[in-house]
């Protein structure tokens, strides 16, 4: 699935790793997510979209695969 999750963390200025601590999770899950090896449960997606302050159908696009 494709997803925004990349360029919304760059635009914050946020490493990999800083992400991950803001969500509870690795930096290798945001690396397999951001490079769509990896699709996020509901609860984790509705984490990034509360983080990023947006709605989870901004940041992610089932309809397309990466």
């Amino acid at each position: 699935m494709n997803n925004r999750v990349r360029e919304l963390r760059e635009k914050h200025g946020w490493s990999q790793g800083e992400l991950g601590e803001r969500l509870d999770v690795s930096r290798q899950t945001i690396n397999a997510i951001e490079t769509g090896k990896y699709d996020p449960s509901l609860p984790l997606a509705f984490k990034i979209a509360r983080l990023f302050g947006s709605r989870i159908e901004t940041i992610f696009d089932p309809g397309k695969q990466s």
